[in-house]
């Protein structure tokens, strides 16, 4: 179908149709017009007098507030800042309104989003730069300082929150509505770079209905939101999980959302009680944390938890279900396919599995030769639906899509009944002695610990066995470090085989701006004592 975009680096960067994933649109809803802009879908049917984003200083802007700023920016970027539609533009700054805004006009003017995370540093976001070929940035004044260390070549950054007359928001722009520009469905809207933990970021590329897709499969299906729903949580824009949970699944059931710039579990917790939030996103470690904070706190709002980024422990799951009633929502997503594929909710969730494939997606296991295997038996998780895996200009798409499917690069089972159980990522089962031991199930045994806060299990190299399994633990305050009696207990909930060799007590573990645990970086440890 006929772009809209001008520039057409996007476009001309996906990769070969042979290498694409077979794409499934199965759902009535999923059938989506040639010509779509997914800014104007989200802004332009909503009630203008009912909230959309909610802050704890700033107060509340309404959805007819939102799009008349959302207008006035995209004047802005089409008129002062000679912005075409297919030109990348950066996003960068703490999560609040007008970031959200920048987006949405970013998208509304028919460019290419590339939100990145306000913590990445200089090298980060110059090798980003240079991937998608950005030369316009939209950045918070208080944000701005590293990106322009990353001294991009033609990069020119435009601040927003300053008080100087250049300042965007301080710009004399029209008043007037902006007319959408009139992309295609197929359109890139959104460049997100994959937050893993090693290796050259890969820039996955995402389309107008895409952005829609995600809302109207996990959302719609599985959530199921309300008008009157308010939704918070702690990751980032910048992360593709937090661009879903905090902007485009409440914008699309025509909710609000509170932004908190600072959303640990000490800030959400207040947040949750003073504002009424009732869906929750965040990850399986901020719901064990917030757990020993609960006390004090009115969490009553809540009717919606949902968990991903990492597997979600059934420990974790159990614990905050009986402290608070509430059955978290787990889920399994990837920045490749935008958003959750595999979840359940209410009466089919079952603790310890991730749930099921949501409705509009498909899964099965299979074997390193593609190969479906047997319910019981693990292999590599394929995946596929109405949104896939189309990396910037990558050799690696090659290793995610196999065969019309996206291989996630994660192990796991799927029981007889059709339920999918997460095992460990493919690169984290550690094999001693001929055995197949999974991480995450020892990390789940030792949370089982009334003492043991975080829990990390990898695989360090050995003459006799290949591999032994160490821990590492991080305990609550005031706890006693003692190795062999943690590993007492775990040999009282495991077979004696998958117990640790050794428990290595740390303060915190190491991970990721959007809170994934880094792993390489305990085995690098290892290595080295």
């Amino acid at each position: 179908m006929h772009s809209a975009h001008v520039d057409t680096f996007a476009r001309d960067h996906l990769p070969p149709p042979e290498q694409w994933p077979e794409l499934r649109f199965d759902l009535p809803e999923l059938c989506y017009p040639e010509r779509l802009n997914c800014a104007a879908e989200l802004l332009d049917h909503a009630d203008p007098g009912r909230p959309v984003f909610r802050t704890p200083t700033d107060g509340t802007w309404t959805y007819g507030e939102l799009r008349a700023r959302v207008d006035r920016l995209a004047h802005l970027l089409t008129g002062d800042l000679g912005v075409v539609p297919g030109n990348r533009v950066l996003l960068r700054g703490p999560t609040t309104p007008w970031l959200a805004a920048c987006w949405l006009a970013v998208l509304k003017a028919g460019a290419v989003a590339v939100t990145v995370l306000d913590r990445q540093r200089p090298h980060e976001l110059r090798t980003m730069c240079e991937i998608a070929r950005v030369r316009h940035a939209l950045c918070d004044i208080r944000a701005v300082d590293d990106l322009a260390k990353a001294e991009v070549p033609g990069l020119r950054i435009t601040t927003y929150g300053g008080d100087g007359l250049d300042d965007l928001l301080n710009r004399p722009a029209p008043a007037t509505p902006y007319r959408a520009v009139d992309t295609a469905a197929d359109d890139v809207a959104l460049i997100a770079f994959t937050s893993g933990t090693t290796g050259r970021p890969k820039g996955c590329m995402h389309f107008h209905r895409d952005v829609l897709a995600v809302a109207d499969t996990f959302s719609r299906r599985i959530l199921q939101p309300r008008p009157d729903d308010v939704f918070a949580g702690s990751p980032p824009l910048g992360f593709t999980f937090g661009l879903g949970g905090l902007v485009v699944f409440p914008m699309r059931a025509g909710a609000s959302a509170l932004l908190l710039e600072q959303a640990a579990p000490r800030q959400l917790l207040p947040a949750i009680a003073e504002h009424r939030v009732s869906v929750l996103f965040t990850a399986p470690t901020a719901y064990r944390a917030m757990l020993a904070e609960l006390d004090g706190h009115d969490v009553s709002s809540l009717r919606r938890c949902v968990s991903a980024g990492e597997n979600l422990p059934a420990a974790t799951w159990r614990a905050w279900h009986e402290r608070t009633g509430l059955r978290v929502i787990n889920g399994i997503g990837a920045t490749e396919l935008l958003h959750i594929f595999i979840s359940a909710a209410d009466e089919h969730i079952r603790p310890g599995t991730t749930g099921v494939p949501v409705p509009g997606w498909h899964a099965r296991v299979q074997d390193e030769s593609g190969n479906p295997v047997l319910d019981g038996e693990p292999g590599l998780l394929a995946v596929r639906g109405p949104v896939g895996c189309r990396y910037l200009a990558d050799p690696r798409q090659r290793e995610y899509v196999r065969d019309g499917w996206n291989i996630t690069g994660d192990t796991y089972v799927r029981d007889p009944d059709g339920y999918f159980r997460y095992v460990a990522r493919a690169d984290d089962m550690i094999i001693s002695a001929g055995y197949n031991i999974a991480g995450p199930e020892v990390e789940d045994a030792l949370l089982r610990h009334p003492d043991v806060v975080e829990a990390a299990v990898v695989g360090r190299p050995d003459e006799a066995r290949g591999q032994v399994v160490v821990a590492y633990a991080v305990l609550r305050e005031g706890a006693r470090a003692d190795a062999e009696a943690l590993r007492a207990f775990v040999r009282e909930e495991l077979a004696p085989y998958k117990c640790p060799r050794e428990i290595v007590f740390l303060d915190a573990l190491p991970r990721t701006a959007t809170g994934k645990l880094q792993r390489f970086r305990l085995r690098t440890e290892g290595d080295q004592r």
